[in-house]
C-alpha cells in the first residue's frame, strides 16, 4: 500500500433537528461571540434563516446576515462578504445553503482577517492560516462542501478557479436533513446526481493519492445514493431517503475531498460558467459520456462500482459491467426527470468548440482522470453529448 494524506473536517454533528442546536454547539466548540451567517436570497425566503438566528441568539451569540451569495458566485460576491464579515467584527463564519454559500463562507472565513487577499490563494495548498472559525450547514444533498477543503470561485466572464487547502475546511459540518425536505424534485435530481459523480470520480481517479478510505466511503456513498435518489426525487417528504442522500453526499465529498475529481467535473465546469447552467446538472449531461469514454481504457472501477448502484451487473464480466454502469447512470437521470441532452438546456452545438477548449483549462481536474482526454477527444464528448 502506498502512502496517501486524508483530511475532513474535525466535527461532524448529522441528525434531524440540527439545525436548533447551532449555537449551542458553536459555543460548546470555540470562544465566539459574533456571527455571521452567509446565505442567499432563496434561503432568506425559506424561514429558515429566522430558525438559524433564533439558535445562535439563544446562545447567547449576536448576529449579522450576508445574504447576496449566488450560484456560479464570482470574486466580488467573496470581497463583499468578507467587507460585511469585518464591518460586523465577525469572530465565526456560519455557511448556511447550498454549495454556493458554503464556498463563499469559506473564502470569507480566510480572508477575513487581513493577512491574505483572493488571488494569492487560488490553487493547491496556497490558503494560509489562521482564519476565522468556520461552520457549515448544507441545506442539499449534492456538494459535500462541508467536508471538503474546496471553493470554486467564477473568475472574468466564464471561467472557475479553485482554492483548494485543507485550511478552509471547517470546523464544524452540520447536517440536518429535515433542511433538505422542501428541495424542489429537479434541484434533488441535479445535486443528488452531482453526489453520486462525487462518489465516482473520487473511486476512480488517477490521483496518486487515490487511498483506500475514499473507495470504501465511495462505495458506501453510492449504496446509500443509489437505494434513495428516486425516492427522494418522487417523495420528497420522505425523510429516511433524505437522511441517506444528505449522508450519501457527505460521505463523497469526503471521499473526492481527498481523492479528487476528474473529466466529468473538467467538462461540466465551461457548461455552467458560458451558460449558467447548474453545476449537478452540468456533471448530469457530460456523465454517461464520460464515462463510456474511460471505460474503453479503464473499464475495472467502473464494473466494480456497478453492483452498488445496481445489483443486477454483480454477474456481469468488467467490460460489460462498466458499460452497464454508464447506461444504468444516464437513464436513472432520465427518470430523475432531468434534461439529457445540451441541446435540452438552450446550448448550440456550434459552442462545442469553445466549450472544449475551455475544458483543457481544467488541468488541475483533467490530471485525474484514469484516461488522458485531449482537445479531440472533449470535442468528440461535447458532440455525443450534444
Amino acid at each position: 500500500m502506498t502512502g496517501f494524506t486524508f483530511n475532513t473536517s474535525p466535527s461532524i454533528r448529522f441528525g434531524a433537528g440540527m439545525l436548533t442546536k447551532t449555537g449551542e454547539v458553536i459555543t460548546e466548540m470555540m470562544a465566539a461571540r459574533s456571527a455571521l451567517v452567509v446565505t442567499d436570497q432563496g434561503m432568506m425566503a425559506t424561514g429558515l434563516v429566522d430558525r438559524l438566528v433564533e439558535s445562535l441568539s439563544h446562545a447567547g451569540l449576536s448576529c449579522s446576515i450576508y445574504n447576496e451569495v449566488m450560484a456560479d458566485p464570482p470574486e466580488q460576491i467573496v470581497h463583499a462578504g468578507t467587507d460585511t464579515a469585518r464591518h460586523a467584527k465577525a469572530d465565526v463564519i456560519i455557511g448556511f445553503g447550498g454549495g454556493s454559500s458554503l464556498d463563499v463562507a469559506k473564502l470569507v472565513a480566510l480572508l477575513t482577517p487581513g493577512h491574505q487577499d483572493l488571488a494569492s490563494a487560488y490553487g493547491i495548498g496556497m490558503a494560509k492560516a489562521p482564519r476565522l472559525p468556520l461552520v457549515l450547514i448544507p441545506t442539499t444533498a449534492g456538494t459535500g462542501s462541508e467536508v471538503t477543503p474546496i471553493s470554486i470561485i467564477t473568475t472574468g466572464a466564464s471561467e472557475k478557479m479553485g482554492v483548494v487547502s485543507p485550511v478552509i475546511l471547517p470546523d464544524v459540518a452540520i447536517l440536518d436533513p429535515e433542511l433538505t425536505l422542501s428541495v424542489p424534485p429537479h434541484v434533488t435530481a441535479a445535486t443528488g446526481i452531482d453526489a453520486m459523480v462525487h462518489a465516482i470520480e473520487a473511486y476512480a481517479s488517477a490521483s496518486a493519492n487515490n487511498n483506500p478510505i475514499s473507495r470504501a466511503l465511495a462505495e458506501k456513498a453510492l449504496r446509500l445514493m443509489g437505494k434513495a435518489l428516486l425516492i427522494a426525487v418522487h417523495e420528497g417528504d420522505n425523510l429516511p431517503a433524505r437522511s441517506d442522500m444528505l449522508l450519501g453526499s457527505m460521505l463523497a465529498g469526503q471521499a473526492f475531498a481527498n481523492s479528487p475529481v476528474a473529466a466529468v467535473h473538467a467538462l461540466a465546469y465551461p457548461i455552467g460558467g458560458h451558460f449558467k447552467i447548474p453545476h449537478g446538472l452540468s456533471n448530469t449531461l457530460v456523465l454517461p459520456h464520460v464515462l463510456r469514454f474511460n471505460s474503453i481504457t479503464h473499464p475495472a472501477p467502473y464494473a466494480e462500482l456497478a453492483p452498488f448502484v445496481f445489483p443486477e451487473t454483480e454477474a456481469m464480466g468488467t467490460q460489460e459491467a462498466a458499460a452497464a454502469f454508464a447506461e444504468g447512470m444516464a437513464d436513472l437521470s432520465e427518470r430523475c426527470g432531468l434534461e439529457q441532452r445540451l441541446r435540452d438546456v438552450g446550448i448550440p452545438q456550434d459552442a462545442i468548440d469553445l466549450l472544449a477548449k475551455d475544458a483543457m483549462n481544467q488541468t488541475r481536474l483533467l490530471i485525474n482522470n484514469p484516461r488522458p482526454v485531449t482537445e479531440d477527444d472533449a470535442r468528440a464528448i461535447y458532440q455525443a453529448a450534444w
